[in-house]
């Protein structure tokens, strides 16, 4: 039985990643979110309807102690984790030189120390059974950067580089890591874009269109079920935008 921890399971790509997932064989679930437990509720109730064990944890992982109740939680119930999927995280819309140290902190704490914390806190266990995968959410704005998003940018960069570091790190114990960079997805983190932007974006992107946040599951599915040798690699999914 493999233990399934995925952070940021509310909504969007999370939410997507966990049902496709929940489709695995001999699998358990711990799903997280900050904020929206009703909507990370539904989730789990529709993991726990395919006759699979699902729990639930709410809390901002880009704090320290938060991980540590989180992983408490979850060795509790079902032992070490085997495969952690990293996806919490935020935006920021601004120019850097309007931002202030606050909302650059967030941004780092959000989309990178998150990444840092789960992954320190779940390697040890997947060290000591010499198994385990680990897949990281990052974007293609992490290895392009994008005008007016460079906090978020350098999160995403900067979880582009401990992918590839820990995945030399951890192959000799059978553990891959990898991550998942998607381009424009149809999720709630465009809702700011109007419709004239969309179309805009739309041109620029050779598949004329922006993916499914389904698109991103199964390809997470993929990686996660894919042979040991894949590891270390940022894979793009991007419509051939980038």
């Amino acid at each position: 039985m493999k233990t399934i921890l995925i952070t940021g399971a509310s909504r969007g790509i999370g939410r997507a990643i966990a049902l496709r997932l929940s489709d695995m064989d001999n699998a358990r679930f711990v799903i997280t979110c900050e904020h929206n437990l009703d909507m990370l509720n539904e989730v789990c109730s529709l993991i726990q309807a395919k006759g699979k064990d699902c729990l639930c944890f709410a809390g901002n992982l880009g704090m320290s102690e938060n991980v540590e109740k989180l992983f408490k939680m979850t060795e509790e119930a079902f032992g070490k984790t085997d495969i952690l999927v990293n996806n919490a995280g935020a935006s920021h819309i601004g120019l850097l030189s309007d931002m202030t140290d606050e909302e650059w902190n967030n941004i780092i704490a959000s989309n990178l120390n998150s990444v840092f914390y789960c992954c320190r806190r779940a390697i040890p266990g997947m060290v000591h059974k010499h198994e385990g995968r680990i897949l990281n959410i990052s974007s293609v704005w992490g290895s392009e950067g994008a005008s007016t998003e460079a906090a978020y940018s350098a999160s995403k960069g900067a979880v582009n580089s401990l992918t590839k570091s820990l995945a030399k790190e951890l192959a000799p114990s059978n553990i891959q890591v990898n991550a998942l960079a998607p381009g424009l997805i149809a999720t709630s983190m465009n809702a700011h874009l109007s419709l004239e932007e969309m179309e805009a974006l739309y041109e620029e992107i050779p598949a004329g269109r922006a993916g499914l946040p389904e698109e991103i599951a199964e390809t997470a599915y993929q990686i996660l079920t894919g042979p040991s040798y894949l590891t270390g690699q940022i894979i793009n999914i991007d419509g051939a935008w980038i």
